[in-house]
Formats: structure tokens, sequence, C-alpha cells
């Protein structure tokens, strides 16, 4: 029998709203709100967000069970556009992606750091005008040991006819980026959004099967703490990039924390404060980011956030790419971290002018 204290208080609790989660804000509703508008524009990019979350969803049901469901864990044994051995769990992922938004009419192709060359969906090509560019699953490498992994996403209006289906509108800056954001798939799967009014996440709750707000407005601290980086390609680095580490390495204050997955180095910096830094190195001076998948896309979201990204010498949103799989150094996170990255940079760059250095 229930204590009738324990009873009374139950019944409080739900009185105060305390079980409701405010007001259970859903993901589409909260992009309607977002702009102000139920015009076609605003349901096109809430119907958009909605079949990402989908995707997200079918993702993360199927992590949850890849210990027990064969094909699901290991590699294929191929090797993607990237030179990079596919996972089972890298094909699942984009071919999740390709068949939610075959469905969507809203877009005419897709691009992935998986495909070599955009998926279009002809059907779709008359009415659809957006584009999703995204990374279906990064950090792959973590799963056989169950670490996070996540997605990475950004919508673009399609410019042009795209006759030659080379999509060579896409060869511009991420500042044409309209939306973009992660999914986390962690001890809860969150999704975290922008459309360029700040920066917003949402809980997936399994027994309601939505996204629910958590946190609105998410602004990154000005500096914190962490530092994340390989420090495993340390003397593979430019040598200002190795006289930042020594700087961290000799003052308090600051901590190392490297996952081996952008999404969930990021979204530890985008609350605790903090850079992530993925340098060039001796042998790939270019990085091993890609900029339209990876870089601009975070790069969009840290910026909503009130952070910086830079490449080391220009902002990221501001490189204009010569190829769909091109790759960018990238340094992101709170506005004083990043500064002060490249304050080291450009005092070594400085020194070489100077005839300084030997």
């Amino acid at each position: 029998m229930v204590d009738q204290s324990v009873q009374s208080n139950f019944s409080d609790a739900i009185d105060q709203g305390y079980y409701l989660d405010r007001d259970c804000t859903t993901l589409s509703r909260h992009v309607l709100q977002q702009l102000h508008s139920f015009s076609h524009d605003a349901q096109d990019i809430s119907a958009l967000m909605n079949r990402i979350g989908l995707a997200g969803k079918l993702i993360a049901r199927r992590l949850s069970q890849s210990g027990l469901v064969d094909d699901a864990l290991g590699f294929t044994g191929a090797v993607n556009v990237q030179g990079e051995s596919v996972q089972q769990m890298d094909v699942y992922s984009n071919s999740v992606f390709i068949s939610v938004f075959k469905q969507s009419g809203l877009v005419c192709r897709l691009a992935s750091e998986e495909m070599e060359k955009p998926f279009y969906i002809p059907e779709n090509c008359p009415i659809g005008r957006y584009t999703l560019l995204y990374d279906p699953l990064d950090g792959s490498s973590n799963l056989d040991t169950n670490l996070n992994v996540g997605s990475i996403f950004a919508i673009r209006q399609q410019e042009g006819n795209d006759e030659d289906g080379k999509a060579v509108d896409l060869l511009q800056s991420g500042r044409k980026q309209i939306a973009a954001g992660y999914i986390l798939y962690g001890p809860s799967t969150m999704l975290v959004y922008s459309i360029g009014t700040g920066v917003h996440a949402f809980i997936l709750d399994p027994s309601l099967g939505e996204f629910i707000l958590a946190n609105e407005n998410i602004k990154i601290p000005d500096h914190g703490p962490i530092y994340s980086v390989n420090e495993g390609n340390f003397w593979q680095w430019d040598e200002s990039i190795r006289d930042y580490a020594r700087y961290v390495h000799r003052h308090e204050g600051y901590t190392a924390r490297y996952s081996g997955a952008l999404v969930g180095d990021v979204h530890r910096i985008l609350y605790q404060g903090g850079v992530f830094l993925y340098p060039g190195t001796v042998k790939k001076p270019e990085g091993k980011l890609r900029l339209l998948y990876e870089s601009a896309p975070m790069a969009f979201l840290i910026e909503q956030a009130g952070g910086m990204a830079s490449t080391g010498t220009q902002e990221i949103l501001d490189v204009i790419p010569e190829k769909l799989h091109q790759r960018t150094p990238l340094i992101i996170g709170s506005k004083e971290d990043v500064m002060l990255v490249k304050s080291f940079i450009e005092d070594r760059k400085r020194r070489e002018q100077e005839g300084g250095l030997e």
C-alpha cells in the first residue's frame, strides 16, 4: 500500500508540472516558433528538420541494438572516397538518410562524405529545391568500444538548375547554409540545431518518440578549460601548434579531453567552453576534416552560440571550397581560446617574415 504522504507529494509534483517536462516543445513546433511563420518556406524547414530527427531516431535504435544485431558492427572491407575503411554502421546510417529524404518531396540531392558524388532524387527535383549535406556517422571507429558517435548535417538552398549534375553551386562559403547541426548518440540521444536564430538542444524521449526541447539559446562560454586535440600527432604539427600545446601544458586551468568523435568533443565545448583543434600535419597540411560535411556545419552552429571557428588563418564560414570533398584544418570553440591558438600561428608567421627564426 502506498504511503499517503508519498501519494500526496506525487500529486503535488504533477500539479506543479515536474513530470510534464515544461510544455514538451517538439522539434517541428520549435522550428516554426523560431521562424515566427507558417509560410510554405517555414513549413519546408520544419519538415526537413523533422526528417533529420527521424533519421536520428532510426540510427539511435540501430546503435542501441548494435551488439545484438548481425552486420551492425565491424568493417565492410570497402574503402570510401576519403580513403577510409567503411564500417557497417556507416553504410546503414548513410542509407537511412537517403531513404528518409527520398520520401520528403523537398530534397533534390544529398551529398555525403560516404559518397563520391551527390545522390539525386529525380522525383523530388521538380519541386525540391534543397540539398542535404551530411556526415552520416561521425566517429564510427568508436563503435566497437561502445563510445559516443554522431551525425552532422547542413541544409542549403539549391541554386540554378544543376542540369549537368555536378552540384557546383555547393562550392560556396558556409554562410550559404540555412540550417546546420548534429545528433549525438550517447547516454541520451540529443539533436542540436540552428537555423540562424540561436542554438537549441533537444533530447529524444523514447516513450514519446519525439525530440523534446532541453536547452534554448545556448551560449558557449567566452573561455573554457577544455582543449581537445589528438596529441599523438604532436610531431607532425606545425611548430606554432606545438607552441600552443606546450603553453597549455605549462599553465594551470587546462584539461585535455579528446574522444575521437568531432560531435562529442564539440558538444562538450559548446556547454563547458574551450577549444577543439584538428590542425594540418606535415603529410596532410590540408587537415583531415571535410569542409562541407563537418567543419562548416559545426562552424555555423558555434558562431550562432557566440563562439568562433577558423582554419588558423581564415574563418571557416568564409572558406570557398574548390571541390566537394575538400578538407580543412579546424580550430573551433570559445572566442578567447580560438584567438589564443591563432595568436601562436600569427606570432610564428610574423617571426618567420622578420627572419627571426632559423
